[in-house]
């Protein structure tokens, strides 16, 4: 696994062990245990055993996405991150002879503002905001994967809710101080999932044979800004009446205000028509369940 270090690398290395399955780390650094294994994805350095004797190639790797918006450096990271990481696996596995399962993650954003038309995995993806462009970097670096026969599994991930992660953790204190407000004129539609969806899919898709593609991630009813504003600020028992015109969210996110203000209206119809069945459908349900997590 890439990215075993982030909120969901973590969450989902704990996932696979109580699963009985064995995760080997891929690390930048030094290796400091009989679990990690050092590569660099930016000169294409991978033992061939490491990718040789797995049976899953798992990536998350990627700066965060809550970054400096106004700095190039960081945009250049947000791309060349995402996709020297894939493309130097996704090669990788292509040379094997064993030729792993790829579960390489992605983004909602790959499809790009289109208001209020519902999305699927079929839809198209629009627009140049950074997060689309990187998205489409990032897919195509899985290409050489699928291209040689590998069973790729594409996962477009929504922002994953959890009260010790972004974006929920930034929110809990200034709406618990009466302070929550709704982005723009918050008709946009804002995809997201709980964190026990998300691990519960990744496990769904590895578990099935016949998964290979893009899936959204992302709960079956998909919210505008403003309800999940106003379901946010009644979990923490206050109201949302304040708003954060789009002027000056545009001036103050510079390349990340198409992430606040562009409309994902996503749907999991890939996910669902395999079977997958949701315990968090709803933003309600989703809220509560990040909220309910342990401290």
């Amino acid at each position: 696994m890439a990215g075993s270090s982030g909120f969901l690398g973590q969450a989902l290395t704990s996932a696979f062990a109580a699963e009985g399955h064995e995760v080997v780390r891929l690390v930048r650094r030094a290796a400091e245990s009989a679990d990690e294994l050092q590569w660099d994805p930016y000169t294409g350095r991978l033992e061939p055993d490491a990718v040789e004797q797995a049976d899953v190639v798992v990536n998350l790797a990627g700066v965060a996405t809550a970054g400096n918006p106004h700095s190039k450096r960081w945009q250049r990271e947000m791309l060349s991150s995402r996709v020297a990481t894939t493309d130097t696996l996704a090669n990788a596995i292509a040379s094997s002879s064993s030729q792993p399962v790829f579960l390489a993650q992605n983004a909602i954003g790959f499809y790009g503002d289109h208001g209020n038309e519902v999305l699927t995995e079929e839809s198209s993806s629009l627009g140049d905001s950074l997060l689309t462009q990187v998205a489409r970097a990032w897919q195509q670096a899985a290409s050489p994967a699928s291209e040689a026969g590998a069973r790729v599994v594409v996962l477009r991930t929504s922002p994953v809710l959890d009260r010790k992660a972004a974006p929920l953790q930034q929110l809990i204190l200034p709406f618990r101080l009466g302070l929550g407000a709704r982005l723009g004129d918050g008709r946009q539609h804002f995809a997201c999932i709980s964190l026990r969806d998300w691990l519960a899919a990744v496990l769904f898709l590895l578990d099935r044979e016949s998964a290979e593609g893009p899936f959204n991630l992302c709960c079956p009813d998909t919210p505008t800004n403003a309800e999940f504003t106003d379901a946010l600020a009644s979990a923490l028992g206050r109201k949302a009446r304040l708003a954060a015109p789009a002027a000056i969210l545009r001036r103050a996110a510079g390349a990340a205000a198409p992430e606040l203000l562009g409309s994902i209206n996503a749907r999991p119809a890939a996910l669902e028509a395999a079977g997958f069945e949701f315990r968090d459908r709803d933003v309600r349900d989703v809220i509560a369940a990040a909220l309910a997590q342990q401290s």
